[in-house]
């Protein structure tokens, strides 16, 4: 493997940005969250072996789940929450193999990443809200969060329309949907919120000052964030969702 020719900064250069009004404005959270909380750096009281989700969340999937089950799919949990710290390993292994292994130039990799993967403390799977799930009982070869599989013809083409169907139900909402005016992460067929808490996470989230809680840390590749990108990463990535979890 190539030697690495980079360094951690001891802070994140070249943005200066001030959140636009419109990232700005948002109605009083009903619940108080701490900036440690929605960062993903905090410890929070988690439920269930192999669910990891806040209570609420928790046991309003154990009762969609059950549904799911008397239809004969069975809903598996392949990822929910992540610390800071989780998401920053994800980070940096992509970060290390599109510029070492791939020969990528950084912008190109930071684009590259953010398809699909977030920036270390912009994550919703910090939340303890949010899932990427399959149907367990259906078998395939590789990885399994590819949007192709959840398609006709696809092995998770019957959890695709179950969760259409019946989804709501139970609050949750997938997030990045497939609507073709839609910026930001690409479509993700797998990935649900749970919207009674998630909703005012969010809303909390957008309180803070993005730019400088990132200035304060340090992973590969934030040296080559502009305050240009931040904007849009911003507007496109965290804001442009299912408008049923704004």
């Amino acid at each position: 493997m190539k030697r690495r020719s980079f360094i951690k900064k001891s802070s994140i250069s070249g943005i200066g940005l001030a959140l636009t009004p419109s990232l700005m404005l948002a109605k009083e959270p009903e619940h108080e969250y701490s900036v440690l909380e929605l960062m993903g750096k905090e410890d929070i009281e988690l439920f269930g072996e192999g669910i990891n989700l806040r209570k609420e969340a928790h046991d309003a999937f154990l009762a969609m789940k059950k549904a799911a089950y008397s239809d004969g799919i069975d809903l598996k949990i392949v990822s929910s929450y992540r610390s800071f710290y989780r998401q920053e390993a994800i980070w940096e292994r992509k970060y290390i193999k599109y510029t070492e292994d791939d020969g990528m130039s950084p912008l190109a990799a930071i684009e590259k990443i953010i398809e699909y993967s977030t920036i270390p403390g912009t994550s919703r799977h910090h939340w303890g809200t949010d899932i990427d799930i399959i149907d367990g009982y259906r078998k395939t070869n590789g990885d399994v969060l590819v949007p192709e599989k959840f398609e006709a013809g696809g092995p998770f083409e019957d959890f695709k329309k179950w969760m259409d169907e019946n989804s709501k139900k139970f609050d949750f909402h997938l997030v990045y949907t497939k609507d073709p005016k839609r910026r930001g992460f690409k479509y993700e067929p797998w990935h649900y919120s749970y919207a009674p808490i998630s909703i005012p996470m969010l809303t909390a989230y957008r309180r803070l000052n993005i730019v400088q809680l990132l200035r304060e840390e340090s992973f590969y590749g934030g040296e080559h964030f502009t305050t240009g990108f931040i904007k849009n990463y911003l507007r496109n990535n965290i804001l442009d969702i299912n408008t049923a979890l704004l």
